[in-house]
């Protein structure tokens, strides 16, 4: 790689190649062109206002400023925004995020930084907005792939959304009636989730439900489907699995709940969640076997919280 055979001829020349006139040229490495390479940009994938959901802010020569003022390049309306709250800049080829002394903090794949380098596909969070980084290599088809995640999954927990969860019983349900098969479905949902963002802050809560997601996905298995509902609600679809089946799993996730440390910022936070078990019966659609899981999840609510019922 990087010697190229070729017919060296002057222009005067003419008739057919002789072993005497085939030499090798060596072509320098930079002679080889790269595909052009598009901008370097960040893409919103999670914000509590749905008019930024996959907005792409293109990274140019000048540092972006991201704050809850006007004067800032990507303005954030949200009370846990800083004013100025943070600045993208470019040092060299890489960009770096700087906090710039805000109240709630910058981080950077869940980590707080100060000054830290941006890597392709880092999670950026200010305040409850997610932008992700896409580096310019191939950055359409990062951009559509992102996109595309974003209509099946939840930007801020990694579950599927709400949509992924309707379809995927829309499909679901006539399967199971056709080959007989049990199906299951549970809905849960965290015990006083108001209470923990009235306490720690809504940056607190977004880490809870991040975290939560990460210890249900651990003990699921990789045919079952899980989704966050709504707010703090969540679904888990599990394919030929009897209702006693459900139950176990349900008790287990509670018990893993209440078991895992949740600390944010180093302040211990306690989580139990709730939780409504059904199987799909006789004549059910999707928004009766919802219907059903819900009244059970509430039952839960009303029998005390942090219990399993079905």
């Amino acid at each position: 790689m990087g010697f190229s055979p070729s017919l060296v001829r002057g222009p005067e020349e003419s008739g057919p190649v002789v072993d005497s006139e085939v030499k090798t040229r060596i072509t320098p490495i930079d002679e080889f062109k790269l595909p052009r390479q598009g901008q370097d940009c960040l893409v919103v994938i999670y914000s509590s206002d749905a008019r930024l959901f996959g907005k792409r802010h293109v990274l140019g020569d000048q540092p972006l400023t991201v704050g809850r003022g006007s004067e800032n390049d990507l303005v954030l309306e949200n009370d846990s925004v800083s004013r100025r709250h943070a600045r993208i800049e470019k040092r060299g080829r890489s960009w770096h995020v700087i906090d710039l002394d805000s109240t709630n903090g910058t981080y950077l794949n869940d980590e707080a930084v100060k000054d830290a380098q941006l890597r392709r596909g880092d999670q950026l969070k200010i305040g409850d907005t997610i932008l992700k980084f896409l580096s310019g290599s191939d950055v359409e088809a990062q951009y559509h792939e992102v996109i595309y995640r974003m209509t099946i999954q939840d930007g801020l927990t990694g579950a599927h959304n709400k949509r992924y969860v309707l379809e995927t019983l829309e499909r679901e349900i006539p399967r199971a009636r056709r080959y007989e098969r049990p199906l299951s479905l549970l809905m849960f949902d965290l015990d006083h989730f108001k209470r923990i963002n009235d306490t720690y802050g809504h940056l607190a809560g977004d880490y809870v439900l991040k975290e939560l997601a990460a210890v249900v996905r651990a003990r699921l298995r990789p045919d079952d489907v899980f989704g966050r509902y709504g707010g703090e609600e969540f679904a888990v679809i599990l394919p030929e699995t009897p209702l006693s089946g459900a139950v176990r799993a349900a008790e287990e996730l509670r018990r893993l709940v209440e078991a895992h440390r949740f600390a944010f910022e180093g302040e211990p936070i306690r989580v139990t969640i709730s939780v409504g078990a059904a199987q799909l019966g006789e004549g059910m659609d999707v928004h009766a076997f919802i219907r059903s899981a819900d009244e059970k999840l509430y039952a839960a609510k009303r029998a005390g919280r942090n219990r399993v019922v079905s």
